[in-house]
């Protein structure tokens, strides 16, 4: 009973000021939207790296030119050493050498700009095998994908992703239309399914041009290796026969190519092996700890908050010093007017909290609505920032209620 008196006397007491009250919980109102939204878009980034990483193919390998460290860090550039052969990927093809390995898909990636009439785009042009389309679960809304003839013949022909598409035709159908890629003369036999997304790395497999490996070898980048002449590729797509086999996989790969380029025991690969798995956990390592660093920033704010009410309290302990003294000569105990401004503190925190939620959760969806990132708003997050805030109301409000109970009303009722 004597709480629920306190819990009025202090309601009051803020209604008494509302326009202090209101801007005093703007700065948690502020925090705790900051903290809700900041966090739904680190974990929307989270997931939209995920289900694009998942959506390739769990059992997905990617073997690519160069060592990486021990520490993670490339001994040198990814993709800029020539190690990496189109006999490389027969080999891996090849079941005595490599049993749980379902399918080999080589590629060799070039930048190269892309002309239709007056319309150009710079995009990623990719020299694929037909067994690429299955690997890297590519599916094509229009026409065809490169199939075995196109890669025989070295025929010019070229499968566009969504974004070049649209750029370079502006809703006219392309099959069967001529491009320039690099000045050499394509046809057009097929359009790829829109993913969506920006991608793991930036860039996003909707903004490629898939043409044969074997004229993007002849015809845009004729790269040999030294001394054999073989062609080289930008790197090998790897599927596993299955999930479970993929550890075995990258054992079968490993051990493969160490014997094609006769790396002696103990020397370092001249090649990275990749799974779906490592990319997942790395990628979602680096987006928990931008969430909590984002997070961490918001909570900043919540902090500027507290420390707001904390100075309207002491203000209104001050303005409220004879109403105190009054109280206590009536009765009041301390632990009563302790109550009183501790509930006062924590109203402040609690209002402003439901109302930076509502904030919070509107700003997650107005950035939802610009299609750049899907956002997620997880009740962890809310209650989180709810108790957060709850928090900062309790800490930084005990010491004005402290102050206010420890008054001595003699001095009070003094107090002008």
């Amino acid at each position: 009973m004597a709480l629920w008196m306190s819990f009025q006397v202090a309601l009051r007491g803020l209604a008494a000021n509302k326009l202090r009250a209101i801007l005093t919980m703007l700065g948690i109102i502020i925090g705790v939207a900051a903290v809700i939204a900041l966090l739904a878009v680190g974990q929307g980034a989270q997931a939209e790296i995920t289900r694009q990483i998942q959506g390739i193919g769990s059992n997905l390998v990617v073997v690519i030119p160069g060592a990486l460290q021990r520490g993670g860090g490339p001994a040198q550039a990814l993709g800029s050493a020539a190690t990496l052969t189109l006999d490389d990927a027969l080999a891996l093809a090849d079941p005595a050498n490599a049993p749980r390995v379902a399918a080999v898909a080589p590629i060799l990636q070039l930048q190269g700009q892309i002309v239709y009439g007056a319309e150009n785009v710079n995009s990623t042009v990719v020299g694929v095998t037909p067994t690429f389309a299955q690997v890297r679960n590519v599916k094509t809304v229009q026409g065809r994908f490169i199939d075995k003839s196109d890669l025989d013949s070295l025929n010019r022909v070229a499968v566009l992703g969504a974004i070049p598409t649209r750029k370079l035709f502006k809703g006219e159908d392309p099959i069967g239309k001529m491009i320039r890629v690099q000045t050499v003369p394509f046809r057009v036999i097929g359009v790829t399914a829109e993913r969506g997304g920006g991608g793991p790395f930036g860039n996003t497999e909707d903004d490629q041009i898939y043409i044969p490996l074997t004229t993007a070898q002849s015809r845009l980048a004729a790269l040999r290796a030294a001394g054999s002449g073989e062609r080289l590729v930008s790197g090998i797509n790897v599927s596993a026969v299955s999930e479970d086999q993929v550890s075995a996989a990258i054992s079968d790969i490993t051990a493969t190519l160490r014997q094609r380029h006769r790396l002696a025991p103990g020397e370092q690969d001249d090649f990275s092996v990749i799974s779906q798995k490592d990319l997942l956990g790395a990628f979602s390592q680096i987006t928990s700890i931008l969430t909590v660093f984002l997070g961490a920033i918001a909570a900043i704010s919540l902090l500027v908050g507290g420390i707001g009410i904390m100075n309207i309290m002491l203000v209104s302990v001050t303005e409220r010093t004879r109403e105190i003294g009054l109280r206590k000569a009536i009765g009041a105990r301390r632990r009563d007017i302790l109550a009183q401004f501790l509930i006062e503190a924590i109203t402040l925190s609690v209002l402003g909290g439901v109302v930076g939620i509502l904030l919070g959760v509107g700003i997650a969806r107005a950035v939802d609505t610009t299609g750049v990132i899907q956002t997620v708003v997880s009740a962890e997050s809310v209650l989180l920032a709810v108790g957060f805030s709850v928090g900062v109301g309790l800490f930084f409000g005990i010491y004005p209620a402290a102050r206010a109970s420890r008054l001595n009303p003699i001095e009070a009722l003094r107090y002008e």
